[in-house]
């Protein structure tokens, strides 16, 4: 016998980003969902799985959600093809990737949800789109296929605010910023902001293929049922009270896999490589990391004047130096004779797995792109930071860290960076009395999101909610849409 409507299974199709830093929070985002009852299907790229894979020394055949399988977790996993062999340079030919990306991956979603649901209609399944914000896709795909549709967005909830108020910015002149310094008081949630600490989309003139795609994420948005942000409620308490004023907005980060950690998932796209014995050699919080991050490249000479720093404080570190950080000139990338002259002092590795050398006692100090996963990692780890943004959100989420929280230094404004205030701002971070300011505001911070991820915390609740919520739009939308 058929079951009733109600008895239903709200199945989620998740189709990933493909970018490092959205990767992450969204298979955490899966894990979630799968434990709280809810049968998944995930999809990677094609060129992702490969990548992820290649670092478990497997080519293919592997379904990176079989341990979570085999813990009881309901979540199939597939792949979906962006049109390019996955040998393809994307970072190299980024215009004809984005071009492609937008123009044609749409229609092979369509494929792909339009083979699920015949592959499994008899199932009896109601679906769920969960897609990443700047899916621009998104609602159209879910209004075809009459689907609850759910936005997860995996920066701070300000960031969010100023894309989704991008046409009041435009209208009162601040955006595009063109290199202005101007105070704004009127973006509702945002007490003030200065220009400066826009995201790079937004300082720009020039509207290339991905400010159209991010542009347009955003005037989709407002036709999506519900939007997920991997923040803490006490952290962007304004920014967030408002965005629910306007939208079915819950704030459930960190998304970090806390109650799965058994749970082996691989996320990495570069292979990782474990710190944790030169790390237990050290004295606790001696050692200084340094990571910018998956992607944001930058001037070989900031990698000489930090190298150059480093060398001048003597300070223990470990250094990941990611291939292509620098694009393709990374011949004489290091001062010559650096690593012999620190391989007493530090490791360089190109990757490595982060939240395990955060997790280490012997981590005093964090030099940080700001990548919004990277801050909410240290600010869990109680590990304060020295601040440099390169693009997108790391600029905002520097004015966090910094200005608002203050719980990191700026380490030359983003601009003309010297060897000399490296080595400034190393010696004021690792220096227990002169960070002891920056400590006490860590532990306070570091309080705020443990508690917010407890069992009657913030984003539990507001996860809980959003999970009752999501059930009853899934289980009646659909009877709604035929009437």
């Amino acid at each position: 016998m058929a079951s009733s409507r109600n008895e239903k299974q709200p199945h989620a199709i998740m189709i990933s980003m493909h970018l490092q830093g959205h990767i992450i929070p969204y298979i955490n985002l899966a894990l979630k969902l799968a434990s709280n009852g809810f049968t998944v299907t995930f999809a990677h790229l094609e060129f992702t799985h490969h990548h992820i894979t290649t670092c478990q020394d497997q080519t293919k055949g592997i379904d990176i959600f079989s341990e979570a399988r085999r813990s009881g977790l309901d979540i199939n996993y597939a792949t979906i093809s962006d049109g390019f062999p996955v040998e393809f340079d994307r970072n190299n030919n980024l215009d004809q990737f984005l071009e492609s990306y937008i123009n044609d991956f749409p229609s092979r979603v369509d494929e792909f949800l339009g083979q699920i649901m015949r592959t499994h209609l008899s199932w009896d399944y109601e679906y769920f789109l969960v897609a990443d914000t700047f899916s621009f896709w998104a609602a159209e795909i879910a209004e075809k296929y009459e689907m609850v549709s759910v936005s997860f967005w995996t920066e701070p909830a300000i960031v969010f605010s100023l894309y989704y108020h991008l046409q009041l910015l435009k209208e009162n002149g601040h955006v595009p910023v063109n290199g202005r310094q101007e105070e704004v008081d009127y973006v509702p949630g945002i007490r003030a902001i200065n220009t400066k600490d826009f995201m790079s989309f937004l300082q720009e003139s020039e509207l290339t293929l991905l400010h159209r795609a991010i542009f347009g994420a955003f005037d989709d948005v407002k036709k999506l049922d519900f939007i997920l942000c991997n923040t803490v409620e006490e952290l962007e308490a304004e920014a967030v009270s408002v965005l629910q004023k306007n939208r079915p907005f819950y704030a459930i980060g960190p998304l970090f896999p806390l109650d799965l950690q058994k749970v082996l998932v691989p996320r990495s796209l570069l292979p990782e490589l474990d710190c944790t014995e030169w790390l237990n050699t050290k004295a606790s919080g001696s050692v200084l990391y340094v990571s910018f991050g998956s992607l944001a490249t930058t001037e070989k000479n900031v990698i000489l004047e930090i190298a150059g720093g480093i060398l001048l404080s003597g300070v223990n570190f470990i250094w990941v130096l990611r291939p292509g950080i620098v694009g393709s000139d990374e011949d004489g990338m290091l001062p010559d004779g650096f690593q012999d002259r620190v391989k007493d002092q530090g490791v360089i590795v190109p990757w490595c797995k982060q939240w395990q050398v955060l997790s280490n006692p012997g981590i005093g100090g964090f030099l940080t792109h700001c990548g919004w996963n990277s801050v909410l990692e240290s600010i869990w780890f109680g590990v304060p930071m020295i601040c440099y943004p390169l693009f997108t959100d790391q600029i905002t989420n520097r004015k966090l860290v910094v200005d608002d929280w203050k719980v990191g230094l700026n380490l030359c404004n983003g601009k003309n960076i010297t060897r000399e205030e490296v080595v400034e701002k190393i010696g004021t971070l690792m220096d227990e009395e002169k960070s002891f300011k920056l400590r006490q505001e860590i532990k306070k911070l570091r309080n705020t999101l443990q508690n917010a991820s407890s069992e009657d915390g913030s984003s539990e609740r507001n996860f809980a909610r959003f999970v009752e919520d999501l059930r009853y739009k899934v289980l009646t939308k659909r009877e709604s849409s035929r009437s």
